[in-house]
């Protein structure tokens, strides 16, 4: 929290000298969002009443300047049978050295990741400051999603809505808020201000692109996305609005996680295991583009079934990554395990045991890797694996951080193609081989292996994914889609019997509007089937 205040303090002070005298931050930018079951602890709250105590009186002498800082407010009432919660999701806006007003959050989300309902108490009233002759209404994040709040604010007298904000990312999310908020603008007549944090927090990825609106909808203008910021806003200007598409937001998000998840708690480098296949290729770009080379470190783990080509793919990208690479067969280690287990399989034919065995000796050695040196390990795996089981526990799910766990295979090949063709960071590298990108997938662990073999075809697989797990669609309304009856029960049973798997996977950075993790809670035990 003290780590915050001094951001808010020297950010205010910046605006301050530039003319402003309204600072608005994030929703909870005291302590970061979502705190979660932190917010139970009262030592906690106590904290973060400190830090906002720290950004008042360090900002006294700025005359005029008012702050609007977001943080929780209160704690839990115990009684003997019960508690009674009377927390807040609040904004103060502090000026002088002294908290001159606050408001608490009305809509608490519930859905997708959101929990906020476990936590905080709704508000029930507008907040209305003003500030050199203008009324600014106060609203948090949810408040401006809904009708009511915005009127709220109208009718008590608010001339700007000003709204704090912590929107977690999914592609496509920039243009719904903007849409969103101009509606709001339009419903209240008045010009509007979205400030939103930009950062990584565990699975979450929040993309900044503060932005502003005049009374009619139209933009004011718009601040960096996935970089934090002091924006100065000019209300005499309007500018068009110049989106990023779709993939180039989803690889700065996916850039962002890696960076604030390894940096933010304290790992000194990553580990990943290079496979000559496009997943560990994606992983390993984005890794470079979040880290540096000097921060990346990929082993190539041969079985008896790598390919020659994925020796050669796997060099040259390391070569052109410019990390350091390493190769450790696992030959000795499987023979080694067959022959411990020779008693008790004998007479029995190979099969996905053999498989998995390969795969859980490439997770020990990463791991063992890990605990030598303190790297954290990277899996590889993308959604579409995720989502059928088509992975091995204690093998390749082995590690720390997911980075691609909500990533589609189909979307994985876009977004190699996509990096080859872009170079954000300003490595001047191509950084994919373009046989990784072309040849089939194929996890080697047995001979003439592909993925096809276990899997319906990767565009079946991921559109039905799409429909049945991220947009709840019926059986019945993916089959009058047009999709074969017998694709559509696979990729479901397969979905519903590896939900045991799942539980036990890194966190991943969350990069749709439904992944699996928080947005997905289906149980384990259970006999339902749609």
């Amino acid at each position: 929290m003290a780590g915050n205040a001094e951001k808010i303090i020297a950010a205010s002070k910046d605006a301050y000298a530039k003319g402003a005298r309204l600072v608005l931050t994030p929703e909870l930018s005291i302590c970061g969002y979502p705190p979660e079951d932190l917010l139970l602890r009262a030592a906690f709250i106590k904290a973060c009443d400190a830090a906002v105590s720290q950004v008042a009186l360090s900002l006294a002498q700025c005359q005029g300047l008012h702050v609007v800082v977001g943080h929780p407010q209160g704690s839990d009432v115990r009684t003997k049978s019960t508690a009674i919660q009377k927390r807040t999701n609040q904004a103060s806006v502090l000026s002088g050295g002294n908290v001159v007003s606050t408001y608490a959050k009305r809509e608490l989300p519930n859905y997708q990741v959101f929990d906020e309902r476990r936590y905080f108490t709704a508000g029930d009233a507008a907040c209305v400051i003003e500030i050199e002759g203008t009324r600014v209404g106060l609203l948090i994040c949810e408040d401006a999603w809904f009708d009511a709040p915005c009127q709220a604010a109208k009718a008590a007298g608010a001339e700007i809505l000003a709204v704090m904000n912590a929107s977690p990312f999914h592609v496509g999310k920039q243009a719904e808020r903007i849409e969103r908020m101009r509606d709001g603008a339009l419903l209240t007549g008045l010009p509007l201000i979205y400030a939103h944090c930009v950062g990584g927090q565990d699975e979450i990825v929040f993309d900044g692109g503060s932005f502003a609106l005049h009374a009619d909808g139209s933009v004011v203008g718009r601040a960096k996305s996935f970089a934090e910021e002091v924006w100065l806003v000019d209300w005499q200007s309007k500018e068009p609005v110049a989106l990023q598409d779709d993939l180039s937001d989803l690889w700065q998000a996916l850039v962002l996680g890696v960076r604030d998840y390894v940096n933010k708690n304290g790992f000194p480098s990553i580990i990943l295991g290079l496979s000559g296949g496009i997943d560990s290729a994606l992983v390993l770009a984005i890794a470079v583009d979040a880290l540096g080379a000097d921060r990346v470190r990929c082993v190539m783990m041969p079985s008896p079934y790598t390919a020659e080509i994925s020796w050669v793919d796997a060099r040259d990208m390391a070569k052109r990554m410019n990390v350091r690479y390493d190769e450790m067969s696992i030959v000795p280690e499987f023979n080694a395990f067959k022959a411990s287990l020779s008693h008790e399989f004998n007479g029995l034919a190979e099969d996905a045991t053999e498989e998995n065995i390969q795969a859980r000796i490439r997770g020990t050695m990463l791991m063992a890797l890990s605990n030598k040196f303190g790297s954290i390990v990277l899996t590889t795996g993308n959604k579409s694996e995720m989502a059928t089981g088509y992975c091995t526990l204690y093998g390749d799910m082995a590690g720390g951080f997911a980075v691609i766990k909500d990533v589609a295979k189909t979307t994985v090949f876009k977004l190699a193609h996509w990096r080859n063709q872009h170079d954000p960071f300003g490595t001047g590298t191509e950084p994919i081989p373009e046989r990784i990108i072309t040849r089939p997938p194929s996890a080697e662990l047995r001979a003439d292996q592909t993925d096809q073999d276990s899997l319906p075809p990767y565009d079946v697989l991921d559109a039905i994914l799409e429909r049945y797990m991220e947009n709840d669609q019926s059986i019945e309304e993916i089959l009058a889609a047009g999709f074969a009856a017998a694709d559509v029960e696979r990729v479901t049973k397969l979905i519903k019997i590896n939900e045991y798997k799942r539980r036990q996977a890194p966190i991943g950075i969350r990069v749709t509007h439904r992944s699996f993790g928080k947005d997905w809670r289906y149980p384990i035990t259970s006999k339902f089937r749609a």
